[in-house]
């Protein structure tokens, strides 16, 4: 029967190593709307901060389920990571969970190695711009749309007005600029094992097991399995996060202020983002 003093002094001697675990689920936004979970910085950096500073923490742990968003957001909170990452000399793993695609996978580039299972949605290198026009229906119905501006690029891309050539190619134009600072990003922190050339940067995406064959994943593997075959057995995770009430997560009461027309449009959206990958 093992002696429970010297249990005792084993745990204190030869403690267990801690991962610290945080979910980054949800699309890449500049902040939240009507029952939504959005990510971004502002929220998570508290969080991110709190994953780091765990007593002896060996790891943080990324557990990804995100169809992407704001390039912006994504490349700060990504960001913060490797910051944190190179001050503590900790070092950082991704999973991939249903998908990790556009900004998903930007985030995941922030890992020192990433994974994903075989199913899961891998990649989307690319940048996507989407919008409504009104004009047809506001003939039809009758209302006029009066605008004034001063400076003459100020209506860009108003949906109430006819679309204009120039409009659309400016649009493209900061898209290749967009582009090229996530491809030039995944470039750098996957310098070495990319192995599938341009197609990476189509906006394709691939499952799990292609991604592997393309380099943008390392393995194929659950957060559980991979962090005990990598630190042990004994392997304590611990989940990093920010708490809300039952309540709160259900109805999203903090944005209500929001306004409910606003609310219902941004979740309209979001579910947008996810159906673009069959979610």
């Amino acid at each position: 029967m093992p002696n429970p003093l010297t249990s005792l002094i084993q745990r204190f001697t030869n403690p267990a190593p801690v991962v610290a675990v945080l979910r980054l689920q949800g699309v890449i936004s500049s902040g939240g709307g009507l029952g939504r979970a959005g990510l971004n910085l502002a929220d998570l950096a508290a969080v991110i901060e709190a994953a780091f500073g765990i007593k002896r923490v060996r790891a943080v742990a990324l557990a990804i389920n995100s169809p992407g968003g704001s390039p912006v957001q994504s490349a700060l909170i990504a960001g913060r990571i490797r910051q944190l990452a190179a001050e503590k000399k900790v070092s950082v793993y991704a999973f991939a969970e249903d998908v990790a695609a556009s900004g998903g996978y930007w985030l995941a580039t922030a890992a020192d190695e990433i994974y994903a299972d075989p199913s899961s949605i891998v990649g989307s290198i690319g940048v996507i711009s989407s919008s409504f026009g009104f004009t047809g229906l506001m003939q039809r119905i009758g209302v006029e749309r009066r605008m004034h501006t001063a400076g003459q690029k100020k209506s860009f891309l108003d949906p109430f007005s006819p679309e204009r050539e120039e409009d659309v190619e400016r649009l493209k134009s900061l898209q290749r600029e967009l582009h090229g600072n996530f491809r030039a990003e995944v470039e750098r922190r996957r310098a070495g094992k990319l192995k599938g050339g341009e197609e990476l940067f189509t906006g394709e995406f691939w499952t799990g097991a292609r991604a592997l064959e393309l380099g943008l994943v390392d393995g194929l593997g659950d957060l559980r399995s991979v962090m005990r075959a990598k630190f042990g057995e004994k392997v304590r995770l611990r989940r990093v996060g920010a708490r809300q009430s039952w309540l709160r997560r259900r109805l999203g009461l903090a944005s209500l202020g929001q306004g409910l027309a606003d609310g219902l449009v941004g979740a309209a959206e979001e579910r947008a983002h996810w159906a673009r990958f069959g979610l």
